[in-house]
């Protein structure tokens, strides 16, 4: 009974706490994070329909403002029935507007709650690090368990092998679960990582669950991009949500003296010049360092300034180019080509590959004049792709774009085609009429129909040929010697459809 007190008074006033604050989300959450995420939704018999769809808006709710992509945050659910179910992996949505549709589109399992398998299908595919389609090498992981509380079997090993992995774990609970057995697979602190809530108030954690998941995959690190001779772009995840500043100080690498950050004045016979100071507002996150010289290493130091919370700095090395002679540019995309052309679909191809300096392939499609313009994206080892679900016999207008890792894009377009419906023809029927004359019927359809081809054969090594309208269903052939073969075809734009043949 204590116990039951205890967490009816945590309930509440976690709703006193943030029942206002739900719907307002720090601009930093959008750029703050790099890693997998991985939820374990259950989906069983046991999970009425009204809470699996509000665990389902509770997702929703809680991934929307994350920026989504490559070098951001990546999300995957995997659902819990009598067999596991992958909803969908970390590599199939990178922008936020087709992971809400996909969670519409989720629909319960029912069945048993099987959670041990589908641990294993988390640990052994999905949550495993360098497999196709699993998690990223040397980025933070998360498995958040929704369930209900109702006895999900020996969870505890899987759950331990997983956090030996370096995965975090955290649960949320909407029944009377075994409290025990919960706080053990969480990973500490449990009083952090741990939620018990009503299914009717799951939104009051949204927040809580939100900053407990943003701690373990906040991306802290200052990079260093698009150096030159003289110039270098600098890259952080803001942390400071549009208040206070960031303090950025660099200058040449020094071996002795009293220079560097924090410091003033060169190195003794160094000649080197003094190290530099720049601020950039609480709501950046690049800066551009200017005026450097040439085949010079730079260390650099960013300290994000607020007025209560003390924020960690960040440091980084780099060398600038050394000047040389112009080179000629490299052609990362030279070619572009469509084949496999289908009703449906066509092959794209690019070349040449170059990974060392492509960061990713971008396509963009859509039919001339009138299409919605589709885009998809592919990794820098990959120079082909299908383009699907298109509309027959429609002109499009392909876009190949390659992203450098410089920055820098090349693009390439060409226009596809893709084939024309050719319906077949059916029921041909072939009756004598006379001495040596035949009456044909039969049934074709009429959409993009040109004419009928009618041949057929007038003696050994002769045939005969004619060419109807569309709207003519039938004809009297004359003149035709027994056991003649007899075929007619659709005829189309572009080309003829299957045709059906008798013998007189």
């Amino acid at each position: 009974m204590e116990v039951r007190k205890a967490l009816t008074c945590v309930f509440f006033s976690v709703f006193l706490w943030s029942g206002d604050a739900q719907d307002s989300v720090p601009d930093s959450v959008l750029n703050c994070c790099e890693g997998d995420v991985l939820f374990l939704l259950d989906s069983s018999g046991s999970v009425a329909s009204y809470e699996f769809f509000r665990m389902v808006n509770f997702l929703s709710e809680l991934l929307l403002p994350f920026s989504l992509g490559l070098e951001q945050v990546r999300v995957g659910l995997l659902q819990v029935g009598t067999e596991p179910h992958l909803e969908f992996g970390f590599d199939t949505y990178n922008s936020q507007q087709g992971l809400q549709a996909a969670l519409k589109r989720t629909r319960q399992l029912k069945g048993d709650t099987n959670t041990v398998d589908a641990l294993l299908m988390a640990w052994d595919q999905v949550l495993k690090q360098g497999v196709p389609g699993g998690a990223r090498p040397d980025l933070p992981r998360v498995l958040v368990w929704l369930t209900d509380g109702v006895d999900p079997g020996a969870v505890q090993e899987p759950m331990a092998r997983l956090r030996e992995e370096g995965v975090a774990v955290l649960v949320v609970s909407t029944g009377h679960g075994n409290y025990q057995v919960l706080r053990d697979v969480v990973s500490p602190p449990a009083e952090e990582h741990l939620f018990f809530v009503d299914i009717d108030d799951i939104s009051i954690i949204t927040e809580d669950l939100r900053n407990a998941i943003i701690e373990i995959i906040r991306a802290e690190r200052l990079q260093v991009k698009s150096v030159t001779t003289t110039t270098a772009l600098l890259e952080w995840r803001p942390v400071l949500a549009g208040t206070g500043y960031y303090d950025i100080q660099f200058g040449p690498v020094r071996t002795g003296g009293n220079g560097g950050p924090g410091g003033s004045g060169t190195s003794p016979g160094t000649g080197l010049e003094p190290f530099k100071r720049i601020t950039r507002p609480g709501d950046a996150s690049s800066a551009h360092l200017i005026g450097l010289r040439p085949d010079t290493t730079y260390t650099v130091t960013l300290t994000p300034k607020a007025n209560l919370d003390f924020l960690n700095s960040l440091s980084a090395t780099f060398t600038t180019q050394p000047v040389s002679p112009p080179q000629p540019e490299v052609q990362t995309l030279s070619t572009v080509t469509v084949s496999e052309s289908t009703t449906n679909s066509v092959r794209v191809s690019w070349g040449p590959l170059q990974p060392n300096l492509i960061q990713g392939y971008q396509i963009e499609y859509s039919a001339l004049h009138t299409g919605q313009l589709r885009v998809i994206n592919v990794s820098n080892r990959q120079n082909s792709t299908v383009l699907t679900n298109l509309y027959p016999d429609t002109q499009y207008l392909v876009t190949v774009s390659a992203k450098h890792f410089s920055g820098k894009e090349r693009a390439m377009s060409v226009k596809a085609c893709t084939q024309e419906v050719l319906p077949a023809l059916s029921d041909l029927q072939l009756t004598a009429v006379g001495n040596e004359s035949v009456q044909l019927r039969w049934k074709g359809s009429a959409d993009g129909l040109r004419g009928y081809w009618v041949t057929w054969e007038r003696g050994r090594s002769q045939r005969s040929t004619l060419y109807l309208p569309p709207n003519l269903l039938s004809t009297t052939l004359t003149h035709v010697p027994p056991s003649a073969r007899v075929c007619v075809s659709p005829v189309y734009r572009t080309a003829r459809g299957e045709g059906l043949c008798c013998t007189a």
